[in-house]
This record gives C-alpha cells, sequence and structure tokens, in this order.
C-alpha cells in the first residue's frame, strides 16, 4: 500500500533530522527514511559553530547539547615543532549569543533523533528505507524505496522530496547520472577518540603543523568520562597520500600506517604520541568533495547537506551547512507553503551560499594560517611570529574564513531568523 506525507526526508543526518524538527515546527507534516536498519552513534568529534548552534537554539535544543558535549572557548594553531602561531576566542568567549560546540558526531545524531521521536512521534523515522528512484507529477512525488536486502518496498507520496542522504545520494545520481565519483583531494584523514587528560584550557580546538610534515587536529568531545577526570578526545590526522583504490568511510586503519611524522610530537602542552598510541580503533577517510552544482532542484525535489554540497572538512562546517540548509528550506516552506516556488527560493540562495564554502575549504579554510607560516618560515622554528607573519594577516584569515561560512559575528547578529 503506498504511504503518503507532505514532505518525504531521505536520509536522518544532521540536515534531515533539524528539518524534520523545523517542519514540526512551523506545522508541516513529514517523515524521515534513512537507509541503514539500525541507527548507531558511529564517527568521531565534530564542531557546531555558532551559525548553526542560533538554529539549533531557536529549535530549543542547546540544554540537549550541553549533555553530551563541551563549549568551545578557544581556537589554537601551532607549528609542527609547537610554537605558538595564533589563537583567537571561540563561541560566548567571542562575544557571541550563542555557543560553539564540540562533540561526538554520534552525540549530536541522537541528540537531534530524540527530539524528532518526541516530538513527531516514533514513527516519524522510518529505518531501513534506503531511497533509489524519485518519480513527479504535476501533483507531487512519489519515492521509491528498497531496504537493505534490495527488495522493493511501497512507494510514499508526497508534495516534495528532499535529499538527504549523504555523499553517495542516490537523488543526485538521479538528477547528474554522469557526475562520476567524489573529487580526492590529494590528502588521506586518520581519525580518533580516546580518553585523555585535558591540555590548556580544557575546552579548545587546535591544529597543529601542515601536510608536508603532518598536521593534526585536536579537542575534546566529551568531558569527565571516568574518575581520573580525563575527556573524551578527538583527533583528526590528515598527510599527503596517493589516491585509494576506492572511497570507504569506515575502514579501520593501523597507527604504523601514519605515525612517522608526529612520533616526535612531545609538547610540553600536549604529548601527540602518547594520544594517538592509545587510541583504538583508528578510522581512515579520503579528504574528498565535489564541484558545486548550478542547482540542487528539479520540480518538487531538492538536495540538502552533503547530499548537495560536500565539502572538505577543514572549517568545521559540514554539518553546520546542512543545519543552515534545513533551517532556510523550512522558512521557504512556511512563506510559500510546500510546493515547487519554495524549493525554487531555497535553491537560489543556498546554491550559492554553501558554494562559496565548498571553494573556500579546498582554497583557503581556517587552517590556511598554518600554510601560511610553513611556507614562509620553511618549515623552520622562529623567534618570533611576526618574524614570520603578522598578527593582522592572520586574523584576516580567520575573520575571511567566517563571512564567506556566515559566521562572522555582526553579520550573524543582523541577520533575520530563517524560520
Amino acid at each position: 500500500m503506498e504511504k503518503s506525507t507532505q514532505v518525504i526526508i531521505a536520509g536522518a543526518g544532521a540536515g534531515g533530522l533539524i528539518l524534520a524538527l523545523s517542519l514540526h515546527q512551523i506545522g508541516v507534516d513529514c517523515r524521515v527514511y534513512e537507509a541503514v536498519p539500525d541507527i548507531r552513534p558511529i564517527g568521531a568529534g565534530i564542531n557546531l559553530l555558532p551559525h548553526a548552534v542560533r538554529e539549533l537554539d531557536e529549535l530549543d535544543l542547546v540544554p540537549a547539547l550541553d549533555k553530551v558535549g563541551i563549549r568551545t572557548k578557544d581556537a589554537s594553531y601551532f607549528t609542527h615543532h609547537g610554537q605558538l602561531v595564533y589563537t583567537e576566542p571561540a563561541g560566548e568567549a567571542a562575544g557571541y549569543p550563542w555557543p560553539q560546540f564540540s562533540i561526538h558526531r554520534g552525540d549530536m545524531q541522537f541528540t537531534f533523533l530524540d527530539a524528532v521521536r518526541e516530538r513527531l512521534g516514533p514513527d516519524s523515522v522510518q529505518t531501513g528505507h534506503r531511497l533509489v528512484k524519485v518519480d513527479q507529477d504535476e501533483d507531487g512525488v512519489t519515492a521509491h524505496f528498497v531496504d537493505p536486502e534490495g527488495n522493493a518496498l511501497p512507494p510514499v507520496r508526497g508534495g516534495m522530496l528532499v535529499g538527504a542522504d549523504g555523499i553517495k545520494s542516490a537523488l543526485r545520481k538521479q538528477f547528474y547520472p554522469d557526475e562520476g565519483e567524489p573529487i580526492y583531494s590529494g590528502l588521506t584523514i586518520w581519525r580518533g577518540v580516546t580518553p585523555f587528560k585535558p591540555f590548556l584550557s580544557g575546552a579548545n580546538t587546535i591544529r597543529i603543523g601542515w601536510m608536508s610534515v603532518g598536521k593534526l587536529m585536536v579537542y575534546p568531545i566529551r568531558n569527565n568520562i571516568d574518575a581520573e577526570g580525563n575527556q573524551l578526545m578527538n583527533w583528526v590526522a590528515t598527510l599527503e597520500r596517493p589516491k585509494p583504490e576506492s572511497y570507504d568511510w569506515n575502514r579501520h586503519a593501523s597507527l604504523d600506517d601514519f605515525f612517522e611524522p608526529y612520533k616526535n610530537w612531545h609538547f610540553d602542552w600536549l604529548d601527540v604520541p602518547a594520544l594517538l598510541q592509545k587510541t583504538d580503533p583508528i578510522l581512515i577517510f579520503p579528504m574528498v568533495d565535489r564541484d558545486p552544482l548550478k542547482t540542487w532542484t528539479f520540480g518538487r525535489a531538492t538536495l540538502l547537506g552533503d547530499a548537495a554540497h560536500p565539502m572538505y572538512p577543514r572549517g568545521s562546517n559540514g554539518a553546520g551547512q546542512a543545519i543552515l540548509d534545513a533551517r532556510f528550506l523550512a522558512g521557504c516552506i512556511k512563506r510559500m507553503g510546500v510546493g515547487a516556488e519554495a524549493l525554487q527560493a531555497y535553491d537560489k540562495e543556498r546554491v550559492a551560499a554553501t558554494s562559496k564554502v565548498v571553494l573556500m575549504n579546498r582554497k583557503n579554510p581556517p587552517d590556511a594560517i598554518l600554510r601560511e607560516v610553513h611556507e614562509r618560515s620553511g618549515g623552520r622554528k622562529f623567534d618570533h611570529i611576526n618574524d614570520v607573519i603578522s598578527v593582522d594577516e592572520l586574523k584576516s584569515i580567520s575573520s575571511n574564513y567566517k563571512q564567506v561560512a556566515g559566521f562572522d559575528i555582526e553579520q550573524l547578529k543582523a541577520r533575520p531568523a530563517f524560520v
């Protein structure tokens, strides 16, 4: 038997779940369909910047995030010698009316998922439904799903379909069948989480080194996880590597695969080798993105989040931009109703905005600070950072990214609400 709902959402990641909560907020019926049969807390750490947290605050989700995440206080940059390059306050410490969170991706997803099931009902998220295609007519859409074994499930009828089905999006492939695989950056990422003692402020995000000599990002994502007062520490190592034979986002790796550049990083504020050696499992990912599209929308179907604009994870903006997509789309539906007009308004705004972020993450993300210092210093120690680069130039790199990504403090405070 064919099912029906006003808005069909394919994918129960951050974007799909926040869209469901936002549509419920404005009184629009929707249902989320997720491919996996059992949603589990996978992945590692993630940062939610103030522009995303503003939207989550408007959905009353901040108290729940406080229970599982850490309010970030500052962001710092160091050379691979352990020398401080630049530091700046973050979130509320920087004067934003909204915090910045560091959190486990699984904790974030389950915070959103629990809220959806509580507010929309236990059947609002249907698992084991992988989208395979959509048919459209003048009155709406028919979404076709299969179960984990590939068997056809009853089609779902709706007023519109939102494909929030990730970087391997079936809807994007239907729209752009000749696009090919994601574009490899030349960089490979290793990630892990492990209990570790707090360092520096205990609520910081740090970036160390550069790709050619080893780059590392470290931040805590959960406080007081044991009797010793350890935090759950998230780390991300990035190195230049040849293109892998295949893209796999759930592969385990060995420490020996990447440890060599980091083995002597014994800093007085952080013992990097000890952090890496304590971690099990270690995950490996190719750093990939896709070229920006001219449109995500065809009739009554559109893309959202990683399905629409996969980007390098170098600006802490992937989940944040998906959240902004969801909120802006909900605002369009609130004003224009469920239909093609709302999707066109959403497409016009968010395609342009996210395309700039995708390209900025390729060329000048926040860690461009470390690139400039490494190249200008030749990778050598310096007596003072001003001998290499001015503080004003460092601030400019950071502020330019904030403006493009939508979390410049003055612009964000002045921006009207999306919903």
